[in-house]
């Protein structure tokens, strides 16, 4: 694979112990050393098309726990592309392997500060950090090589109701108009548009950037001073590039100096050709779109963007997005056109998650003060659920306070624990980084078990119904904003949030079977127990409009069989969750679906129902079950589904004698 263009690199970075360490100029480097070690498989004898064929590979390799795939010959395109190459958190980090070392240092001086003054022997490699952080230009580069149009490229189609082709892994380099440079730059993965709909052939791409990103404000001031926005569109290139982009950093701090840091070297920028862009453009990048938004007058021309198919599992729907005016299309010799294909979690992105939570864990206390641990819960679509918890210190002198000690369990004489510091460290978690998108937030209080996690879905549910007084921990907060995906809400990026806070003692227990006098009126039918203390069932077609609630949830919530809490009888094992569902079985299936089902099919403020439910002083509440109507909306976006024609074609791929055998 070593191609004659390429320069090779004469020794490397020294590591404090004298072992040279590996890191990768660009991707062909990467792809080298991939291959070398098995991590990698060329396939040279199957033209596959980018439509449909190369997304449904990708999806099925991931599956599969394959290697990055590099396919030469695509049709339509003489550029070869790369597939699944961050399809494992191994392969992750055998890549970033030297990288990681040098950004958990700088992650541990950043929750620590004072560590460094403790132990300045770990920290002496501080200094080396901070100047491979910092972007040197060069005079010459090889992405701006060549020139090409944006019909040259790669037109790959992921789904089967799209919209036309699109970049799935670009990195959108923008910088503030009013702080030109690096340190005020922003580098964020927003997906591009590159064909199709009522963009002009060669010269126009669809910019889909969601709320809460951090090219908002840049486009913000270019519209003030309306003076066009320059942004460029980088794919390929170092793979630490690729990285900083999608990691959550606080604004202000530039992502390319974290790509830097992980690429072990200061990264080289190149300017392209005088009146293409203003922007530089990283010297080892495979492609460059470069490219305006139009802002003069203080207005910016938008154009139908989309379908398409998302990582919550459905299409996200066309809507009017910034039109990214293209003036040149850059590429490197031998360019490789790397990407990925979202949908229905779990996918790769699933892999980008997991790791970048694992990377960022010991910042939480230090960003959320009061706050352990959170996790936005991947099959569930990342932004409708996330996990917390916290802590429950405000008043720990009052009586009832404590964590419950063994044998206190259910002891109503004792004073309750009420939640007080959880509500703050939620709104913390609400106003501000991407855990402001989130749609249900769920935090229990780590005083009550120090042994609860955030990893073990299961147990959090469980340890959060049995707690749980729905009359007091339930908080909305309505018509706001969400995240632009999610289709439940009242609106495109505006829907409502519950924050669901649960400390103190068990206040139930959770029924392992249906209790005997469990039951449901017409026409829900079909309950199965999913899990002890939550319960799923069937639910007559929803036909109603947005911000409509159902008179029929209404009445299953005032139904006596499925509510069963009698205090002067004690605690009873019973039903504290209800989800009603268009299919159950499906739903019964395993935790993904379960997730899946109710948090990305429901809004807490239209769709949450409850038995003897009551509204008093603003606040609403209930008894248990608490009910959730996580069925499809005619409102709601389409599902995602394979094409079977395509997965029939890569099953023949896949059959022993085929190009693809043993990798799908």
């Amino acid at each position: 694979m070593r191609q004659p263009w390429r320069r090779r690199r004469e020794g490397g970075i020294t590591a404090a112990n004298g072992e040279k360490r590996m890191t990768y100029r660009n991707l062909w480097e990467c792809m080298e050393d991939l291959e070398r070690t098995g991590r990698l498989a060329r396939i040279d004898g199957l033209e596959i098309d980018p439509r449909l064929e190369l997304a449904a590979v990708q999806r099925r390799a991931y599956r599969a726990g394959s290697p990055a795939l590099l396919f030469s010959r695509a049709k339509g395109t003489r550029f070869p592309v790369l597939a699944n190459l961050f399809g494992s958190r191994e392969r992750i980090r055998y890549i970033f392997r030297d990288g990681l070392r040098a950004l958990e240092l700088l992650l541990r001086a950043r929750a620590d500060p004072l560590a460094a003054l403790k132990k300045p022997w770990d920290y002496r490699s501080l200094p080396l950090l901070i100047r491979h952080a910092l972007p040197r230009k060069v005079k010459s580069g090889a992405a701006i090589a060549g020139r090409c149009a944006l019909s040259d490229l790669p037109q790959i189609v992921s789904w089967p109701e799209d919209g036309g082709a699109y970049a799935t892994l670009p990195q959108v380099y923008s910088e503030h108009p009013a702080k030109p440079g690096f340190f005020a730059s922003n580098l964020g993965m927003y997906r591009i548009q590159i064909s199709g709909g009522d963009y002009e052939p060669d010269a126009e791409a669809g910019l889909h950037y969601q709320i809460h990103r951090g090219i908002g404000p840049h486009h913000m001031e270019a519209l003030l001073k309306g003076a066009d926005l320059p942004v460029n569109v980088f794919v390929g290139g170092p793979p630490a590039l690729t990285l900083a982009a999608i990691m959550p950093l606080p604004e202000g701090v530039p992502e390319v100096c974290l790509a830097g840091v992980l690429a072990g070297r200061p990264l080289s920028w190149v300017m392209p050709e005088a009146g293409f862009s203003s922007l530089p453009v990283p010297a080892e990048a495979d492609f460059c779109i470069c490219g305006r938004v139009l802002c003069a007058g203080g207005r910016t021309p938008l154009k139908r963007e989309g379908p398409f198919g998302d990582h919550l599992g459905y299409y996200s729907l066309a809507h009017d997005f910034p039109v990214l005016r293209v003036d040149a299309v850059y590429h490197r010799p031998n360019a490789v056109w790397p990407f990925t294909s979202v949908g229905r979690p779990p996918q790769e992105d699933t892999v980008f998650g997991e790791f970048i939570h694992e990377l960022t864990a010991p910042l939480v206390p230090a960003v959320f003060p009061g706050v352990r641990e959170v996790r936005a819960v991947d099959a569930a679509g990342v932004h409708p659920l996330l996990l917390a918890v916290g802590s429950e210190r405000y008043v720990p002198f009052a009586a009832g306070a404590h964590p419950a000690r063994s044998g206190q369990k259910f002891r109503r004489e004792n004073a309750e624990r009420v939640p007080q510091e959880l509500l703050t460290c939620a709104l913390s978690l609400l106003g501000s980084t991407q855990t402001s998108l989130s749609k249900y937030l769920l935090i229990a209080a780590r005083e009550d078990d120090p042994a609860l996690s955030v990893r073990d879905v299961p147990a959090f549910l469980a340890h959060m119904l049995k707690r749980a007084d729905f009359s007091r921990d339930l908080h909305f907060i309505t018509r706001t904003t969400m995240d632009t995906l999610d289709y439940s809400g009242i609106s495109l990026n505006q829907g409502s949030k519950l924050v669901w806070a649960a400390a103190g003692e068990e206040k139930r227990l959770l029924a392992g079977e249906f209790p005997p006098d469990f039951s449901l009126p017409r026409p829900f039918s079909g309950a199965r127990l999913f899990a002890p203390g939550i319960a799923v069932c069937k639910g007559p077609e929803h036909k109603l409009p947005r911000e409509t609630q159902d008179p029929l949830m209404e009445v299953l919530a005032g139904h006596p069989g499925i509510c069963r809490e009698n205090a002067d009888q004690g605690p009873q094992p019973q039903i504290a969750l209800l989800v009603v569902a268009n299919d159950p079985e499906f739903v019964c299936r395993d935790l993904d679906n379960f997730l899946w089902t109710a948090f990305t099919r429901s809004d807490p403020a239209a769709d949450i129902y409850g038995a003897g439910a009551f509204t008093r002083c603003r606040h609403w509440g209930c008894a248990a079950p608490l009910i959730i109507d996580a069925r499809a909306k005619p409102f709601h976006a389409p599902v995602l589904e394979e094409d079977p024609e395509v997965q029939r074609r890569i099953d023949d791929w896949g059959a022993p004698g085929g190009p693809l055998h043993g990798l799908v």
